[in-house]
């Protein structure tokens, strides 16, 4: 277990050192839980009352807040990002898979980088180029002229499509199925008639793919995720949609097909966002919105409706279906007038 003195923790993170520098850092915790050799961190105001109650060796907050703080500190801009930086020294996530299973099926014309491991029951199939360090987990499954970057992570059970292209230091979480087939389908009086979906999917360096995710092949032209993006858990991405850098996705967001979304986007979870339009640079879209038309001006944006009693739904409810009348009714009282 990775132990380190505060001072060292000071000068690792930049950070201006208050109090005791020889305290061992065992750990990081919550503010909430934090205990003696643990360092935890206040990033939100409303829990500045529990400085008073700490029994966390350090914290980590802003200069604002340290005359509120009895004990150790380290005083940064943004405690949050700081978290996230102490987090990952911390980290002990094992990885997805150690050196190459022997049940691994692996076909003799796959190029495999230098330090590949490759879990148990993987199926790999022909003229696969991994990089160096690539890590691929148990049960994955990689398509024919597939390509995936140096450093990239996949963990147990993803499914990867042929021809798809994934590049450095991205992380795909298990379950998640990259290059599936879009819903392409004509109809021949009343039969579905399926079209073959003859793109790809071209993922670039620092992705975050979550667990259950689909990304589906692009129809013709490719389904394209820029450097840099972001995606959590359940989402759906649809065929040809191309998502701009630094862009996140949160848990269960629905995009239909032709999207383009711009870089640096937030997406809130649970929403829907309709096919062949566009959304520009720098919008925010708060969760469980329905986007139907283009965004074409960077700002916040929501639609949902938030949670309120049965009784007073059921009356929005009655007023909403009868707002034509109201409408016509206003409209014959004000030509009267």
């Amino acid at each position: 277990m990775l132990s380190i003195r505060l001072a060292d923790l000071a000068q690792y993170l930049n950070a201006k050192l208050y109090g005791d520098g020889d305290i061992t850092i065992s750990s990081i915790a919550s503010i909430r839980s934090a205990k003696t050799g643990q360092i935890t961190f206040l990033a939100n105001r409303r829990y500045r009352n529990k400085l008073n109650h700490l029994q966390a060796s350090a914290v980590v907050l802003t200069e604002e807040d340290l005359k509120f703080c009895k004990i150790s500190a380290l005083v940064v801009k943004n405690p949050y990002l700081t978290y996230a930086y102490i987090a990952q020294l911390f980290d002990s996530t094992p990885p997805p898979a150690q050196n190459i299973a022997p049940s691994a099926v692996i076909d003799s014309s796959v190029i495999l980088g230098q330090n590949v491991s490759i879990g148990a029951n993987v199926v790999i199939e022909s003229n696969v180029k991994l990089g160096n360090n690539v890590v691929v987990g148990p049960g994955c499954f990689i398509g024919k002229q597939t390509y995936i970057g140096n450093g990239s992570r996949l963990w147990a059970n993803v499914t990867i499509y042929h021809k798809t292209q994934i590049g450095e230091n991205c992380l795909i979480q298990s379950g998640a199925v990259i290059g599936a087939d879009g819903f392409g389908y004509a109809n021949n009086q009343g039969n579905w008639v399926k079209i073959p979906q003859l793109g790809r999917v071209i993922i670039g360096n620092l992705v975050e793919i979550g667990a259950c995710t689909t990304i589906a092949r692009g129809a013709l032209d490719d389904t394209l995720i820029s450097n840099g993006v972001i995606i959590d858990n359940l989402c759906q991405i649809a065929h040809n949609v191309i998502i701009g850098e630094n862009t996140a996705i949160a848990a269960g967001v629905i995009m239909a097909g032709d999207l383009k979304i711009g870089h640096n986007c937030m997406i809130g979870g649970a929403s829907v966002i309709n096919g062949h339009m566009e959304i520009c640079d720098e919008v925010i879209i708060t969760g469980m919105s329905m986007v139907i038309r283009s965004i074409t001006k960077p700002g916040i944006y929501s639609s949902g409706i938030p949670i309120q009693s049965n009784k007073v739904w059921r009356k929005m409810a009655v007023l909403l279906m009868n707002i034509d009348s109201i409408n016509k009714r206003l409209k014959s009282i004000e030509h009267k007038i």
